[in-house]
């Protein structure tokens, strides 16, 4: 009597426990979306005086160019690049930005870049290297959702209630009476 009324005890409780709940600020629900598929290749090149990052985008090039020490845009300067040996040229698109054209995409691998920038009475060379990768498809991370949960709880329930059942079975055998009516 005393295993039928532990096992009883026991799935009772598996049965009517309830999950935990999270306080304010620690929720498990879906994290938000990461963006999905590679960054944009990009390049970086600083020296004491300015700082200039380049986006590449196919064949469109965006640069933005700040000053080192106070990270502020550099208004109404001038910028010449050189991508790999091809000069590009960059218009002044707001303060600080710069847009121009590349002849060609971007080819795989690492290709050398310097920028001349001409700014009232500082003129500086930066240098850097655009490395570009080839698309690397990678698998989105798989996030647990109450769907998933909802399954595993109820396989949980049904192996519960099959051992519940053939736990039954067998200590019914074990006491069944022996023999019969005469």
């Amino acid at each position: 009597m005393t295993s039928k009324l532990i096992f009883a005890w026991l799935t009772l409780a598996a049965l009517t426990s309830l999950p935990a709940r999270a306080d304010d600020g620690h929720n498990h629900d879906a994290a938000p979306s990461a963006p999905t598929g590679p960054a944009l290749p990009r390049f970086v090149a600083t020296s004491e005086l300015f700082e200039l990052v380049g986006v590449v985008n196919g064949k469109q090039l965006t640069v933005y160019l700040d000053r080192f020490d106070s990270n502020a845009p550099v208004k109404g300067a001038k910028v010449e690049l050189d991508i790999g040996g091809a000069k590009v040229a960059l218009k002044e698109h707001e303060p600080g930005e710069f847009e121009g054209a590349l002849a060609n995409e971007a080819k795989p691998g690492v290709t050398a870049v310097t920028a001349t920038v001409v700014a009232g009475n500082d003129t500086d060379l930066l240098a850097g290297e655009l490395d570009v990768h080839e698309e690397a498809h990678a698998e989105a991370a798989h996030a647990h959702g109450w769907r998933e949960y909802a399954s595993w709880g109820v396989g949980a329930a049904v192996a519960i209630g099959a051992l519940a059942w053939a736990l039954r079975r067998r200590l019914a055998t074990r006491h069944a009476p022996v023999g019969g009516a005469a």
